[in-house]
C-alpha cells in the first residue's frame, strides 16, 4: 500500500476511535453522587431528639418534684479521690418558686424562692440569708450562684429550656445503649460532649424523665466525676404557696448573701 494510504487509514483510525470514546463513555454505567457529609459526623440526630423529647416533657410541666442524690469526687491531700453525697428534695413551681431542702455529707442548707425573695437557711447553725428576687427560676439561680456559690448541679434540668443547656455547643451526640438497672425501669443512655463537659444520660423510655447523669469537666484540673440519681418524679401535682418559704428560716438570725471564696474583709 503507498504510503499516502497508510497515513489516510491511520488518521481515519485515530479519528474513528476518537469518536467512539464518548459514546462508550455514555454507555458505562455513572457511580451515584454521595451524599453530603452530616453536619458533624459524631451526633446522631436521633439521640437530639431524645434529648429534645425529654427537654420538652420538662419544660411543659407546670410543676415538678423529684428527690436527685449527687456524688462527687474531692481530693484527699494525698491526691485519692473522696466521694460524697448530697439529698436534695426539689419542688417546682413554674415560673417562679423553687424549694430545694438538702441534707447531705455536711452542714444542711434550704433553699426557698417564691418569686419575691431568696432565702438560704442553715438549720445546724440557725441563720438565714435573705435577698429580694428577680422573676424567674433560672434568673433565681444565677443570681444564688453569683451572690453566694450555691449551685444545684440538676439546675439544667429545671430551666424553661431544658434542651437549649443541653444542646448547645455540643461537639458529640449518641446512643449508647439501654439499661435495665438504673431507676428500676429500662432507660436508654444517651451520650453527649462539648468544650465544657462530658455527660452521659439515663433516660426512661416509658415516661421520658431523667434517671441518671454523670459527667466530667475536662477543663476541671482534678478531672472530678459528677453522678447525680433522680427518683421520686412527679409532674403537675398541685403546690402550695407555703412550701416556696420557712416561718422558722424567718424567725432566724439574719446573715448577708456571701460567696464562701470571697477575700476576708482588711482588718482594721
Amino acid at each position: 500500500m503507498p504510503e499516502l494510504g497508510r497515513r489516510i487509514l491511520a488518521v481515519i483510525g485515530v479519528t474513528g476511535a476518537l469518536s467512539l470514546t464518548p459514546a462508550l463513555a455514555q454507555q458505562q454505567p455513572q457511580p451515584p453522587p454521595e451524599p453530603p457529609p452530616p453536619t458533624h459526623p459524631a451526633i446522631e440526630p436521633a439521640a437530639l431528639e431524645r434529648l429534645k423529647a425529654t427537654s420538652e416533657r420538662l419544660a411543659g410541666a407546670k410543676s415538678m418534684s423529684f428527690t436527685a442524690i449527687t456524688t462527687y469526687e474531692s481530693p484527699a491531700r494525698n491526691g485519692q479521690p473522696l466521694y460524697y453525697a448530697t439529698l436534695s428534695a426539689v419542688e417546682v413551681q413554674r415560673p417562679n418558686k423553687l424549694r430545694v431542702i438538702t441534707p447531705g455529707d455536711g452542714p444542711a442548707s434550704d433553699f426557698y424562692y417564691n418569686g419575691k425573695t431568696i432565702m438560704a437557711y442553715a438549720p445546724a447553725a440557725d441563720l438565714v440569708a435573705i435577698a429580694d428576687a428577680p422573676q424567674t427560676i433560672d434568673e433565681a439561680m444565677k443570681e444564688a450562684y453569683d451572690k453566694a456559690a450555691i449551685y444545684f448541679p440538676f439546675a439544667e434540668i429545671i430551666v424553661p429550656d431544658p434542651y437549649k443547656n443541653l444542646s448547645e455547643g455540643l461537639t458529640s451526640a449518641f446512643f449508647v445503649g439501654q439499661s435495665h438497672v438504673v431507676g428500676d425501669t429500662i432507660t436508654d443512655m444517651v451520650a453527649i460532649a462539648n468544650d465544657n463537659v462530658q455527660a452521659e444520660i439515663w433516660i426512661g423510655v416509658d415516661d421520658g424523665l431523667p434517671r441518671m447523669i454523670r459527667a466530667v469537666y475536662p477543663k476541671d484540673p482534678t478531672q472530678a466525676r459528677y453522678e447525680i440519681q433522680f427518683s421520686n418524679w412527679h409532674l403537675n401535682q398541685p403546690t402550695n404557696d407555703a412550701d416556696f418559704t420557712s416561718a422558722q428560716a424567718m424567725k432566724a438570725p439574719r446573715m448577708q448573701f456571701g460567696r464562701p471564696d470571697a477575700p476576708m474583709p482588711a482588718k482594721p
